[in-house]
Formats: structure tokens, sequence, C-alpha cells
């Protein structure tokens, strides 16, 4: 037996009470039921981490809301399948049961033949029970049809029950119920009967500042109401405890320490040059209303890169943090809050004193806005921006992007050397038009499901693009940005000595 064999065998099992919340489709009622099961069993005084398939930043900040534990992103493509799990291991060790909510529909990922990218793929790697949301309106036994095609298009997946959505009453929840039940031998354990009450407002149209005020909590509350009444939480529970011990897995590229996040960092790989905490590199990243798109890995393999994290509110207007060697600045919503970026005087100048400054100042797609001469929001106001790219940013009617992204550097920059690539994903309205006569300075060519194109700004160490990029698809990443920090740090301690 070899050591990693060996090792792998003395490793633990790990009990985690977990269970998939999978919809039949978009807008079936997942994420309603996941955030009354968040919430009902937080009133039970359990300790329940929330995670998200995929890349979505909405869902996590309700969950955030729902627990008061920061939520977790799982995506097996943007990272790997051994990261995925071991990231899930990890985030969930002090949690009395995991929900995890799926995206789309159980089935829909990134390719029309596989299960890349998709609910049942994170079903599988993490051998959880699925929970499947039916909306069954205007439905009786046709319900079952579509629950026992779910069962046979990938057998391998265990569909544990059944919660069926907008039933018009009592007896028609008993319909679908017994019909479903005797076609697909799983029970049907709970109902949600159709509620305006548990409608949830428009995704992209600011809903964070909402989630902060506690403006969504009636919701959070009727859902869970709605659940306690028409459904048998008891056997939630007992699914959930009865999903497969796991184990951390044993695979290259978990970080430098095996089995932690970390970031597998090669020989080559730069590292931040740190001996002690007071003089590690401070990255200061933006986060408020208007810039909260931000994987908590990401933070957290930025922080053991090197770095120290620096959070300030330019919606409070505030500016660049004095101590910054670097700055982060994610999406969100600017766009809803573009007069109070325009009107911050501070952040806009301390962003262009620190370009200026050649200050390491990295941006994704809000982040990107802002760094460009202006943004025209939907209403047709133009607001004046940092400048620090020769762009323009208007809002479009009509959604612009969406979709997984590999990126591949067009030249050496502060994540990447030419020709390594990064995963991630775009989902925006808005474009960006540079100035005519201005050279494009790609940072990126990006590869999505319909082709390739180059995408992006960089220039020295400015780099943005609408991409949100996921660290953990390539742990050098995280180490080159904290070391581009490091040696700015280094001169410009060196300055003022």
């Amino acid at each position: 037996m070899n050591e990693e064999s060996r090792a792998e065998r003395e490793r633990p099992s790990q009990l985690r009470p977990r269970i998939v919340v999978a919809g039949t489709g978009s807008g079936s009622g997942k994420t309603t039921v996941t955030l009354g099961l968040l919430r009902a069993f937080a009133r039970r005084g359990l300790t329940v981490q929330a995670f998200k398939c995929g890349p979505d930043y909405i869902d996590p900040a309700y969950h955030a809301a729902v627990t008061g534990r920061p939520a977790r992103n799982l995506d097996a493509w943007m990272t790997s399948s051994e990261y995925m799990l071991e990231y899930y291991l990890r985030s969930s060790e002090a949690a009395d049961l995991s929900v995890i909510e799926g995206v789309m529909g159980l089935y829909d990922g990134k390719e029309a033949t596989a299960l890349t990218g998709s609910t049942a793929e994170i079903a599988l790697l993490t051998d959880s029970p699925v929970l499947l949301v039916v909306d069954v309106r205007s439905m009786g036994r046709s319900a079952a049809a579509i629950v026992l095609g779910f069962q046979l298009l990938e057998p391998g997946v265990h569909i544990a029950a059944v919660i069926v959505n907008c039933c018009g009453s009592a007896s028609h929840y008993r319909t679908v119920k017994a019909a479903i039940e005797a076609a697909c031998h799983i029970p049907v354990i709970g109902w949600l009967e159709r509620d305006q009450g548990l409608d949830i407002p428009e995704r992209h149209l600011g809903l964070l500042p909402a989630v902060e005020r506690g403006e969504l909590e009636p919701l959070f509350d009727r859902a869970a109401d709605l659940l306690e009444a028409g459904t048998d939480l008891d056997l939630v529970l007992e699914l959930a405890a009865a999903a497969p011990a796991l184990r951390y897995p044993i695979a290259k590229g978990l970080g430098p320490d095996e089995g932690s996040a970390a970031g597998n960092l090669s020989e080559d790989t730069p590292q931040a040059m740190v001996t002690a905490y007071d003089s590690a590199p401070v990255i200061a990243i933006a986060r408020d209303a208007a810039f909260n798109f931000y994987y908590a890995d990401n933070l957290e393999l930025l922080a053991r890169a090197g770095a120290r994290l620096a959070y300030f509110s330019p919606l409070s207007g505030e500016g660049v943090p004095p101590q910054a060697d670097g700055i982060y600045i994610g999406g969100g919503f600017p766009e809803e809050f573009a007069a109070e970026i325009a009107g911050n005087s501070i952040f806009l100048d301390g962003l262009r004193a620190a370009a200026a400054a050649g200050m390491p100042l990295y941006a994704e797609c809000g982040g990107y806005m802002v760094l460009a001469r202006s943004l025209t929001d939907r209403s047709g106001a133009m607001h004046q921006m940092a400048g620090i790219i020769p762009a323009d940013t208007v809002m479009q009617k009509q959604r612009a992007a969406l979709g997984y992204r590999e990126v591949t550097a067009r030249a050496d920059c502060l994540l990447l050397k030419q020709g390594e690539c990064l995963r991630g994903h775009e989902f925006h309205y808005s474009q960006m038009n540079y100035a005519p006569g201005e050279p494009q300075l790609y940072a990126y060519d990006s590869h999505g499901r319909s082709g390739s194109q180059p995408e992006g700004y960089v220039s020295g160490n400015v780099m943005a693009a609408y991409a949100h990029i996921h660290l953990a698809s390539y742990f050098p990443a995280a180490a080159r940005l904290v070391e581009a920090c490091h040696i700015y740090r280094e001169r410009k301690t060196g300055f003022t000595q």
C-alpha cells in the first residue's frame, strides 16, 4: 500500500447531516423552500450552514440573512471536485445541518448531455440526498410523470423526497401526493400553497440593501410558517442525518497543506514574503450594498496567501483606507447607487491616486464599471466615475452576458502570467464602450458557450474585467496578487523611511 492510500484509509469519516434542495427548473420554488427550511430549523435552535450550488451571489445573501452565518458556494467546474468536497467538509464542521440550494433545474448545467456545473453533480460528489421541489399548478397525476422522469434520467442521484409547490388546495395536495408516491415510491413530505406573500423580488434590482435593512424578514418568516404547517420537518432531518459519512479528499491541488484550501502553490509561484503580521500587505476591499459580490473562499485564499483584508464602504462616504497596499473592488449594484458613488470624491480620488502611484488595483464587473469614466444608469442619467479606464458604462434593458467563463491572460498581469487561465462566470446588464482612438488593452481572452472573445482591461497594476473569477480555479493567482501588493508595500515604506 502506498503512502497516499494509507493516509486515505487513516482519515476519519466525517458525519455531515445534509440535504440538497433542487427544483425541476428555475422558478419551481427551491429558493423559497430553502429559505423556509433554514428559518424553520434555526427556530429550533439548530446551527444551520447554507450552501449554494454554482456561481451565485444573491441567494447566499438571503441564506446569510436567515441563518446569521456566511453562506458558501459549491462549484466543481470553477474549482475542482476535490477542492469543492474539502471546502464543503471544512465549512460544515460546526453545523448541525447543511442545506444546499441547487441552481436552475436539478440536471441543468454547463453541458446539454453531462452533469458538469449542475446541482446533480454536487449531489453526487457530496453523496447527498435530494429534496425535489415540484411546481404542480394545473396538474394532477402528471406530477408523477415529472418526478419519475427525474428519477430515471440519472439513477445515481438519490432523490429522497418531494415537496410540491403552488398547490391550489389541501385536496390538490392529496391528489398529487398519492400519484407521486404510487408511481415513484418516494415520500411527498410537504407542500406550499399558491401565496403571493412568498414572491421574491426581482434579483437584479438592488436586493441586498433590502436584505440588510431587514425588509425581507416577513418573507423568510412566512416561508418558515408555511413549511412548518405543511411539511414533515422531522423527516427532513432524518433524511439529512442518513446521508453517508464522507472523508476529506487526499489529492493534489487542495493547498500547501494537504486537505486545506489555501492553494497548491508550485515552485514557481511567487510567495508573499511576510515575516510578521504587521508587515503583511493590506488589501482594501470595497464591501457594502453597491459592492458585495465576493466568494467567501476567494477572500480566505487571499488571507491565506499572506494578505490582511481591510473592508471599507464607499456608500458610507469612506475612501480607500490609508494603510492599503492594494485594492479589490468586486461586483454588485453600482448602477443602483451611481449618484452616491459619483458624489464620494474621497473614494474616487483615492482610486485615481492609487492607480497613479502604481498600487495594485483589481476590479470585477461592478468594480470594472466604477473604474470607467462614466456610468449611465437605467433612467439614462450619466454619472462621473473614476476615469481610470478610458471607457463609459451604459446600462441596458436586456441582459448582456450570462454563463461560465474560462479566461486566459493575454500578457503577464496581477493574477496570471501570459497564457495562464482562471475560471469564473459573467452576469451583467451593462456594456463597456471604449473611447474612439484609445488602444484597447484587453486583460483576457474569455471563452464561453458562444465562443471566445477579448475582454477586460489591463495597464500596469490596474486590472479589471466583467468576469467574476474564482481564485480556487488556479491557486497561484491569489499569491500573485498578494505578492504584487507586498512589493508595492515595500516600495511605499522605503519611500517613507
